[in-house]
Formats: C-alpha cells, sequence, structure tokens
C-alpha cells in the first residue's frame, strides 16, 4: 500500500502540470525557430524561466519535466521507423525514449534530494544548489550515445553565452533567488552576456563554393527505376557549378544510394569533372565486406574517401548488448549488419582550404570538434526523419558548436536547407 501511494503521488494533474510547462518553456526556443522566428530577448526569456521553474521543483515535476522535454525535443528520433515499414512503432519509440529520460531527471533530482535529506538540509540552498550542478553536468550524459541534449543549448540564439561558465554563472544566479527570495540576483545574469562576440558582425563569405541542395525522399532514393535520373541530377549539379566557374561544389549525404566505389563508370565521371571542379559527395563505400557511410573527395582528377566516426545509435549501429542488437536488426533491418565506423576523425584540403569531415549525426557531436576546426564540411540527408523538427534542431546544435568552436561550417543537405554557419551565425544559401 506503501508503495502505491509513493508512485500515485507522480501521476497527480498537479505535478504533470507543472512537468509539462517546464519542459514546453524548454522547447520554446526550438518550436519558434521551427516556425521562422528567433527573437533573442523571447529566447533569453524562455531560458531563464525554464530553469528558474525547475530549480525549485521536486523529484517528481523532474520526472514529468524529463518525459515531455524528451517527447517535445526528440520526437522525431522514431520517424524513421515509417520508413522500414513500422509506422505503428513510432508511439512506441517515443514512449520508450521518454521513459528513459524521465527515469533519468527522475532520478537525479532523487540522489539531489536523498543528499539533502541525509545533511539535515532537506530545503533551502542544499538541495537547489545540487540540481544546479547536476544541470551543469547533464550535457556529458549520453544515454545509448545519444548527445543531442544540452541544457545550455536553449541559449544558443539568446542573449547568453553557451561556454559552460555562462550557463553556471545562470544558475548561481538563479539559485541564489530562489534561496534569497530576491529577484536582484538575477542580475549576476548580466555577467553571461558574451560581451566579446555577441554583436560581432558576420563578414561576407567570398569563398567560390557551389553548395547544393536537395529534395529526394528516402523511398524514391531507392528506387531502382529512379536510380539513373538521380544520377542526373547530380552530375547537373556539378556541371552546372563547373559553368558557374565554382572551385568547390558539395552536394549531400548518400546522394548516390550504392556503394560507389563499386561503380566504375560513376567514378571515371566522377574522376574527369574533378579536373574542372572539386566535388564533395556523399556515398556509401564498401571496404573488405564492411559497409561504411562515406564522404567522397575528388579533385585534380584523383579521390580520397573519408569515413563517419560518429554513427547514429540504432540507425547506423546498433549500441545494445549483441544478442539484442541482432534481434532489433532482424526485426527493423533485414538482418543487415551494423555500419563500421572510422577510428578518427578526417582532414582533408580543398579548394585552397583544410576542412573537417562531418556526416549528418556526427556533427552534431561533441567528439568532432576536437582540435578546434576552423572549418568543417556537413552532408546530411534529412529524409529519414522528414518531415519534423530535427533540421532545426540540428541547425542550433551546428550554431551551438560553431560558436564554441569557431568552427566556419559548410552544411549540404538533402530533405531541407542548406546553409553556412560563421561564428555562430545562420547564413543562408537560397
Amino acid at each position: 500500500m506503501g508503495l502505491y501511494i509513493k508512485i500515485s503521488d507522480y501521476f497527480t494533474i498537479n505535478n504533470i502540470t507543472k512537468g509539462f510547462f517546464v519542459a514546453l518553456l524548454s522547447a520554446g526556443s526550438l518550436y519558434l525557430d521551427w516556425f521562422g522566428f528567433v527573437n533573442y530577448l523571447v529566447n533569453t526569456i524562455l531560458g531563464i524561466l525554464t530553469f528558474y521553474y525547475l530549480l525549485q521543483a521536486d523529484k517528481k515535476v523532474w520526472f514529468w519535466f524529463g518525459f515531455f522535454m524528451t517527447t517535445l525535443w526528440f520526437w522525431w528520433v522514431s520517424v524513421s521507423f515509417k520508413n522500414y515499414g513500422f509506422a505503428w512503432a513510432i508511439p512506441i519509440g517515443v514512449l520508450f525514449s521518454s521513459t528513459i529520460f524521465a527515469f533519468l531527471f527522475g532520478g537525479l533530482a532523487w540522489v539531489a534530494e536523498f543528499i539533502s535529506a541525509k545533511l539535515g538540509q532537506a530545503r533551502g540552498l542544499v538541495p537547489t544548489a545540487i540540481k544546479a550542478l547536476i544541470l551543469l553536468g547533464l550535457s556529458y550524459v549520453h544515454p545509448f550515445g545519444f548527445d543531442w541534449y544540452k541544457p545550455e543549448l536553449v541559449f544558443t540564439n539568446s542573449y547568453i553565452g553557451i561556454e559552460k561558465w555562462q550557463f553556471a554563472l545562470v544558475l548561481v544566479s538563479i539559485t541564489l533567488t530562489l534561496y534569497k527570495k530576491q529577484f536582484l540576483y538575477l542580475l549576476l545574469i548580466l555577467g553571461a552576456y558574451p560581451y566579446t562576440s555577441h554583436f560581432q558582425e558576420t563578414e561576407k563569405l567570398s569563398e567560390n563554393i557551389a553548395l547544393s541542395n536537395f529534395n529526394i525522399s528516402v523511398v524514391d532514393k531507392w528506387k531502382p527505376e529512379l536510380q539513373q535520373k538521380h544520377i542526373g541530377m547530380v552530375f547537373g549539379t556539378i556541371d552546372r557549378a563547373i559553368n558557374e566557374k565554382k572551385s568547390l561544389v558539395i552536394l549531400p549525404e548518400s546522394i548516390f544510394a550504392l556503394f560507389l566505389n563499386k561503380q566504375p563508370k560513376l567514378m571515371e565521371a566522377l574522376l574527369e569533372r574533378s579536373h574542372n571542379i572539386s566535388i564533395v559527395l556523399g556515398a556509401l563505400y564498401w571496404d573488405d565486406e564492411t559497409p561504411r557511410n562515406s564522404t567522397y573527395i575528388f579533385k585534380n582528377g584523383e579521390y580520397s574517401v573519408a569515413n563517419k566516426v560518429v554513427l547514429v545509435p540504432f540507425g547506423e549501429s546498433n549500441p545494445l548488448p549483441k544478442w539484442m542488437g541482432k534481434i532489433i536488426n532482424d526485426l527493423f533491418y533485414d538482418g543487415a549488419p551494423d555500419y563500421v565506423a572510422a577510428k578518427k576523425t578526417t582532414d582533408y584540403q580543398v579548394a585552397g582550404k583544410t576542412f573537417r569531415n562531418a556526416i549528418c549525426y556526427e556533427a552534431c557531436s561533441e567528439a568532432l570538434y576536437v582540435g578546434k576546426p576552423r572549418n568543417m564540411i556537413v552532408i546530411s540527408n534529412n529524409g529519414w526523419v522528414s518531415p519534423s523538427i530535427e533540421p532545426t534542431q540540428q541547425k542550433i546544435l551546428l550554431q551551438y558548436y560553431s560558436k564554441k568552436y569557431g568552427t566556419t561550417i559548410y552544411h549540404a543537405v538533402n530533405m531541407s536547407e542548406s546553409y553556412i554557419i560563421k561564428n555562430g551565425a545562420y547564413i543562408s544559401v537560397k
């Protein structure tokens, strides 16, 4: 009976509503951006309110915040099921991931409250401070290797910086405000303003680069009868870039839905054109019976291949134990083997610059920014999760990393817009 009462305490209208409200605040800037509205003041207020309410909430509200935050931020992860004929599994996937984060957040808040109670400080500064430390460290927690959740991401397009010390200052100011019950402490947040870079004018990019954009659905991409049409579209794009005297043309991930290195005629045609223009594109690569998701770089009649380093959990590599992974692969992927990741990142020189290679999902992983690359070419195929908010969230993450590491990012995309990001600023290439 006692256990039933404790569990039922979580399922009150009050706790569920509070958790949903805070989750809605946290997702506010994401969805506004999705609708084409980006306002630094609005995003700043939404971010501050998110942590103001979350830090004073108890473990039950944290549980529901974790559930609804994951639903609002990451429902798109399961959309790919429809491409395998399992559309019915989408709600199950959403429920599964949301439940995992619900227990993660609820469990962390429980730890904070447990430690506080043991210290005889069940209320006041201690539990709030511990929860603030948890939020500060949450961007290092990656369930199943999925590292797209960073609490400070809500400040990417705001008047608050995205560095850890700036986020820490925000949490300290809110913690003191709640403890002292004085809103004056919120003025400390002014110290988190990115004074050195915020209104830095983004210089006009003068590179002679053609950043292509395609709109081929995943279903159409793999239809054999449409393959020649798509190949013609690719070469048409390259030839236009040559006619426009571009030095480099970038095409999206898996723009050739085949093992390109096993297609000698296509390779010959690309190598021939590479005497007139450098070409970067995505295609599959067959490496001694090992499938890879790769970038092909053609220049001066030669080519090289850069393989993916960070694979998509479940989509390209199964993070579950081997026996469980085999069941998932047999059920959803007809028993196809996992892709194999490269051991280290690849930098290559093209069009007079050095670029870090990144393919879709991995461009939003911290591991790709080791060494602070000055330039990065990202190729993506967002058709797997289209339509959804994923392209917007991907863009915000790329803005976040561009700000953090000073990386200029050239992003060629299939099934959503292509763009450039410099100093965290979004530059359309329409």
